[in-house]
């Protein structure tokens, strides 16, 4: 997801105590009673509606700031719920709707009118609209809960200002219903977009032709069955890798059984990666292949019409006009209008030598919120499967645990059945009737590891053949569009350090999540220790590198903070990455397999040499603990932060996960700073035990407020950075002694 440059809304601290209570209460009391004075609250029975939701609900506060939100029924819950995402970052909540509404550019201006384009071009605001009519009663329910939480606060907060969206609507959610659908879409190469619609020619940029050092975007999911645990109970490890503080850790409950506690995502009322008393789940970036191109043959008539050509016949092509609105210079509105074009495929979303590119993904709105939501509520694993059978998780997988010892890896529901013989990883035929999809695959036809005799199942965003050992699902069982994502160094870490034990402990899984040992150093290193070895004696490279290799020759491959190889092995990696990363694409291969079997010594060489001065340069010796470069620092609530080496910040040990770090820190360079400074990665840790009694920890990166001047900003900062979890107060009894407040929205 795309960020923006600056924040633009009023902020207010979450205040605390009797201060709190009585600014709440100001606020309400301030409300006339026949029509209110914030942009949300238009009329007063909205507001009396409101007030008597929120009469049903009680939010109370840990010590850390989490919110435990208590409801009389489920829609009561989500009221709350979005009500006390509100309180904590409304700017977040606003943000995600004005990208996946495609309402970006009226906040931030024209530059975003092609990240709106390429949304509206799937999510069509009047189609939503019509698309609610047909929402199930319970749901229909939830969703309006969620409108009235957002629209109450922002009738009780009058002096937070939204950028663009005063007053939420409850068929808004079907455009943000399920982990995957942005991320689908954000395949579409903006360049490219703006190519076709703009009529002129626009390069692919670095970052979107995959040639740039980035951290990957993923998670680590981790199942243990009963026989791998001292306790015989499961084990699940949540570690999603996300952009920081983007998910909100939240405890719902409800009278009519709802229990869920985890992270959601900032404006959507499920737990996305959580877990409730008997059931858990986290989902992991998959690299099945379910989101296609076709290749059109457009055919113009004598009349001007277009056609686009299937087998023998001539289809019209689907012609619709886009309006976006965006923010000009000078605060004011202006508007621009695009004809788009779609095939049966899809939208058509560039033009590649000659021929219309029609884009092809889930698109299941109602099925995805049900998914989202059901899955929270669900006993058992049978439970959970049913809700599956929706097949509208379409871009993860999922890791699974439950309280009866049950376990799983699953891979995305939605998966269509193609014709093997076309490779799908790249523009195939629109013309040929035999390149369309088939309907969707079964559950039952998908890569799966239920219950696995190994004992364990897992996922760090690799192929699926590795999932659970040697009963592991076999890649030569199934299609090929199962898997383009091949393996990578955390993969093999993940099987290491499960392999290394039966007895597990929640204390012992916390520990491998945290595991030092970085795979594709301990992989790359030896060549480059070779290459050096291979100098003459005499050699001035051989002398100007020896300290350096040295130490790496020495170096047991594992991340710390005062590990100076760590520093070196980081700088080198990346030295390596750039010059080759072209060449490994168009190798066909991993940037891993192409740097440790391509790469030339004459290559390693030469970037240990460039890592070395840029330390020198930048830290004054290329003996620099790794601490010291590799930082934590949150200076405000912006979604885009402003990094600074003058302000303080916290050292953080491990790596990228490029390097095979299962704790993921994506750090760099920003302008004016020389020490690297993290913004993804882990994000919300929490490793779950499912026994008679449910027992979990966790941490959140930062802290659980947005709020600059909240002491819950920044106060798990050092938790996170040592992988210190604490405990959740999951039971109304453990919550006692660590209530920082109570109290009904509104007040």
């Amino acid at each position: 997801m795309s960020q923006p440059q600056n924040e633009g809304v009023s902020r207010r601290r979450v205040l605390g105590g009797a201060a709190g209570l009585a600014a709440g209460a100001a606020a309400v009391a301030a409300l006339p009673s026949g029509g209110a004075s914030a942009a949300a609250a238009t009329n007063a029975p909205d507001l009396a509606r409101w007030r008597r939701q929120a009469a049903h609900v009680t939010i109370t506060r840990d010590d850390w700031g989490i919110p435990h939100v208590v409801g009389r029924t489920d829609a009561d819950a989500v009221f709350g719920m979005m009500y006390a995402q509100a309180e904590d970052d409304f700017n977040r909540i606003e943000r995600n709707y004005l990208v996946s509404l495609g309402r970006l550019a009226e906040a931030e201006g024209e530059g975003a009118i092609w990240q709106d384009l390429r949304q509206r071009l799937f999510v069509d605001p009047a189609v939503l609209k019509r698309d609610y009519a047909k929402v199930p009663a319970w749901l229909r329910k939830l969703m309006q809960a969620w409108a009235d939480g957002l629209n109450y606060y922002l009738a009780t907060h009058p002096e937070v200002r939204p950028r663009v969206i005063d007053r939420f609507e409850p068929w808004m959610p079907l455009s943000f219903s399920e982990g995957s659908i942005g991320g689908d879409i954000e395949r579409v190469p903006l360049t490219q977009l703006e190519a076709f619609y703009g009529k002129r020619a626009v390069p692919m940029t670095d970052e979107e032709r995959g040639l740039l050092f980035r951290e990957p975007s993923g998670s680590n999911g981790i199942a243990i069955a009963p026989s791998h645990t001292r306790d015989g109970h499961a084990l699940l490890l949540i570690n999603p890798h996300t952009s920081f503080f983007f998910r909100s850790e939240q405890h719902v409950t409800s009278g009519e059984g709802l229990n869920a506690y985890g992270a959601a995502t900032w404006g959507q009322f499920f737990i996305y990666q959580g877990f409730n008393a008997n059931t858990g789940w986290m989902h992991t970036s998959s690299g099945v292949d379910n989101v296609d191109e076709f290749a059109e043959t457009i055919v113009t008539g004598a009349d001007g019409r277009r056609f686009y050509r299937y087998g023998t016949a001539l289809r019209p092509v689907t012609t619709k006009t886009i309006t976006l609105s965006y923010r000009t210079a000078d605060g004011g509105r202006a508007q621009r209008s695009f004809t788009t074009f779609a095939t049966h495929h899809g939208p058509i979303v560039r033009e590649v030598d000659g021929r219309w590119i029609a884009f092809a993904l889930m698109n299941r709105p109602l099925e995805a919120l049900q998914q989202s939501f059901l899955r929270t509520k669900t006993r058992d694993y049978a439970d959970f499967i049913q809700v599956a059978d929706l097949k509208a998780n379409s871009s993860n997988n999922t890791l699974f645990a439950d309280s009866n010892g049950e376990i799983a890896f699953l891979v995305p529901q939605f998966m269509p059945l193609r014709d093997d013989r076309f490779d799908y990883r790249r523009p195939v035929d629109g013309s040929d009737p035999t390149t369309d999809w088939r309907g969707l695959h079964s559950l039952r036809s998908l890569p799966q590891a239920v219950n696995p005799r190994n004992g364990w199942a897992f996922n760090a965003n690799n192929w699926p053949w590795t999932a659970a050992g040697a009963d592991s699902p076999r890649a030569a069982d199934y299609p090929r569009y199962f898997d383009q994502a091949g393996e990578n160094p955390r993969g093999p870490q993940v099987v290491r350090v499960l392999t290394a034990r039966r007895d597990f402990t929640p204390q012992t899984l916390i520990a491998a999540a945290f595991d030092p040992y970085l795979t594709a150093f301990a992989r790359l290193v030896p060549g480059l220790v070779a290459a050096w070895d291979k100098l003459p004696g005499g050699d001035q490279q051989k002398a100007e590198l020896a300290g350096p290799v040295g130490v790496l020759r020495d170096w047991d491959y594992r991340w710390g903070a005062q590990s100076t190889a760590t520093s070196l092995a980081v700088f080198w990696g990346e030295a390596l990455w750039a010059p080759l990363a072209q060449a490994a694409r168009d190798a066909g291969m991993s940037m891993w397999d192409y740097l440790a079997e391509r790469a030339t010594d004459a290559q390693r060489l030469a970037a240990l040499e460039a890592a070395t001065e840029r330390l020198t340069q930048d830290f004054g010796s290329w003996q620099v603990p790794w601490g010291q470069i590799n930082r934590f620092q949150r200076n405000d609530g912006a979604i885009v932060q402003t990094f600074d080496d003058a302000r303080p910040s916290i050292p953080v040990p491990f790596t990228s996960a490029q390097w095979g770090s299962l704790a993921s820190f994506g750090a760099r360079r920003y302008p004016g700073t020389k020490r690297y400074y993290g913004t993804s990665g882990n994000s919300f840790v929490a490793v779950v035990e499912f026994g008679p009694r449910l027992r979990a920890w966790a941490v959140t990166a930062g802290g659980a407020s947005g709020h600059p001047d909240s002491p819950h900003f920044n106060d798990q900062a050092e938790r996170y950075a040592s992988g210190n979890l604490r405990r959740v107060y999951f039971y109304p009894e453990e919550l006692k002694g660590h209530v920082e407040r109570s109290y009904k929205p509104g007040h």
